[in-house]
């Protein structure tokens, strides 16, 4: 569980990785950002079986562009509530996942669509660049 602050009411609310629907807050009711962690283990959990829309940082705690990106993020995640679910994987605890997505430079983002990538950003960037390529992701329909 993640504790998410509400972006209206200001009330700290824990957020499950995993659940129906999506998160409103418990005082004032309102969509909630929903932000988590995943790793190796729960990864087909808490992304590839999203009911809605999963943004994916891929990042390390000592990468400096990962840093500066993680913000954007959150934002974006604020904004959308309800509409994605940003999922932030530690590269260098989940080296299977790194692996499997061949991760070759961080922050790697990819935005999942019914357990399928269906958009990739690698690098920091700003938020005039990666709100449109979020948006861009969120209609774009997965590959069979």
């Amino acid at each position: 569980m993640n504790t998410v602050e509400c972006p209206h009411c200001g009330k700290r609310n824990r957020v499950p990785a995993v659940a129906e629907g999506t998160p409103h807050c418990g005082q004032c009711k309102n969509l909630l950002p929903w932000i988590v962690d995943a790793g190796d283990d729960d990864f087909a959990e808490v992304v590839e079986q999203s009911g809605i829309p999963v943004l994916v940082d891929l990042w390390a705690p000592w990468c400096g562009p990962c840093r500066m990106v993680s913000p954007v993020l959150e934002h974006l995640a604020a904004e959308k509530a309800g509409q994605v679910k940003l999922v932030k994987i530690n590269a260098d605890e989940a080296t299977v996942l790194s692996q499997r997505f061949n991760v070759r430079s961080i922050p790697t983002l990819m935005v999942f669509r019914d357990g399928k990538v269906v958009a990739e950003q690698i690098g920091a960037a700003q938020a005039h660049v990666l709100r449109p390529w979020l948006e861009e992701a969120l209609h774009k329909e997965p590959a069979s």
